[in-house]
């Protein structure tokens, strides 16, 4: 066979197995990449960066049309939608992606990676790769498809399918209710397809209450039928119609069916059954992303199951990447809590930003999980249509920001909020969390007048009452 050595193997190249070479590279050592599909990764082709350019025009109509003066009418041009969702994915072609390794000095080598011994991975049965210090496992995760009658025999969508689709359907089923199946129902909808949404409890359901609440509102106007607390019994399709009965004896027919319920790890076949892990399984790893029990091998995103968020991802990669450079080298470990080799923030303050009308965007604990956590807990609720910055958007802005405070401490442990344009309040919020910073000292940071970030003004009032 033919055989290779290098510092660090990698298995997928998608944005984590990126940036975990990427940093062992600068770190000094050398790399290789192996990727079966395309250089990138989910996130790059079918998730985040295609599933924000089909929400985008709907977006920016519905906000243009809050607008007074504005003066817009008129509908999506869907056709000229998917035309740029194309050019966002390069038409899935990977070449950019590659020219980056390349200049980045990582090897690629293309195929299926098995992991066949102690520092070891074998590509497609034919070459192998030979680790001096480290494997990194970075495959990712699959959409997850629940075992009900039926539904693989009827053909389904997962998000691959419905963020790469040519036409869109006259309908569409959705069987989920977390933050695929609510953006793709928005996106969906803006395109005129009649969407209903079948979830087997309320939207969104490890954020705020309030967040899945406004966001099911909020669809609901936009004529989708969304139906909470129901269950998918069997699914058939005949022709071009997939049914889909229910456990209340009802029944949903439409053009498509997508899944959205969950994600799986992509570690079914990587050889995990090699060094005495479960095939299929979630690894758990350490916060240097050190697979327990193993000195060399590591496990890094989504297969982790810690945050599946490539924002989050990246931010263990670069950990990951860190320390596996510095312990190939002799280097000391800072892998103490916030440390330059650890993934602390993981833990306690993921932040997200689920790209509805309205948005919602959240960091770290809801008022439930802190509770649960036993710490001492004040809420602090602001309705943002109150704030200047908000009256100037939108004559109709409606939204609700919720901060979560350790009463013990006096730090925001949580923030949540909901509302057209949110997202950009959420790094200030991430910085307050993962910062520590006291409310006290927050009186200092004195945001600008007239914008959205003055909620943080009107918290402050609320907590020293």
């Amino acid at each position: 066979m033919d055989t290779a050595e290098f510092d660090l193997i990698v298995i997928g190249a998608g944005p984590v197995g990126e940036n975990v070479a990427d940093r062992a590279v600068q770190g000094g050592l050398s790399v290789v990449i192996v990727e079966s599909e395309l250089v990138g990764g989910e996130c790059s082709y079918w998730a985040c960066m295609p599933s924000k350019v089909l929400l985008r025009a709907g977006a920016a109509l519905r906000g243009a049309r809050d607008a007074p003066g504005a003066g817009v009418a008129g509908a999506v041009d869907v056709a000229a939608v998917l035309r740029r969702r194309d050019e966002i994915v390069h038409d899935w072609n990977d070449a950019g992606q590659v020219e980056w390794l390349q200049g980045a000095g990582i090897e690629l080598v293309r195929g299926h990676a098995r992991i066949t011994g102690e520092r070891e991975v074998t590509v497609d049965g034919e070459r192998v790769l030979r680790a001096r210090h480290a494997v990194a496992v970075c495959t990712g995760s699959a959409a997850l498809l629940p075992d009900i009658p039926g539904l693989v025999d009827a053909a389904p969508w997962t998000s691959r399918e419905a963020t790469a689709v040519r036409e869109i359907p006259e309908s569409l089923v959705i069987l989920g209710g977390g933050v695929v199946a609510c953006e793709l129902a928005t996106a969906y909808a803006s395109f005129g397809c009649a969407v209903t949404v079948l979830a087997r409890s309320r939207l969104l359901g490890g954020m705020e209450p309030f967040a899945g609440d406004r966001v099911a509102t909020a669809l609901r106007t936009a004529g989708v039928d969304v139906r909470t607390g129901v269950d998918a019994q069997r699914v058939t399709r005949s022709g071009s119609r997939v049914t889909v009965e229910l456990g209340d004896g009802t029944r949903v027919a439409a053009s498509e069916i997508l899944v959205a319920t969950g994600r799986t790890p992509r570690t079914g076949d990587v050889g995990l059954d090699a060094v005495g892990l479960e095939p299929g399984a979630w690894i758990d790893v350490d916060d240097t992303m050190r697979v327990r029990g193993s000195e060399w091998l590591y496990a890094v995103g989504d297969v982790t199951h810690r945050a599946l968020l490539t924002h989050q991802g990246k931010y263990q990669a670069r950990a990951a990447g860190d320390v596996i450079a510095a312990r190939a080298q002799g280097v000391a470990v800072d892998d103490a809590p916030w440390g330059r080799h650890v993934a602390t923030a993981d833990h306690a303050a993921v932040p997200q930003v689920t790209f509805t009308d309205p948005e919602v965007a959240s960091v770290g604990l809801t008022e439930a999980a802190a509770r649960k956590a036993g710490i001492a807990v004040r809420v602090l609720d602001y309705n943002l249509s109150w704030v200047a910055g908000a009256s100037t958007h939108s004559a109709r802005y409606d939204g609700t920001a919720r901060a979560i405070v350790d009463e013990d401490r006096g730090v925001l442990v949580g923030a949540t909020f909901v509302g057209p344009d949110v997202a950009e309040l959420l790094h200030s919020a991430t910085i307050a969390i993962v910062g520590e910073v006291p409310l006290r000292r927050l009186w200092h940071a004195v945001p600008p007048y007239p914008t959205l970030s003055e909620v943080w003004l009107r918290w402050l009032e609320e907590y020293d009452r």
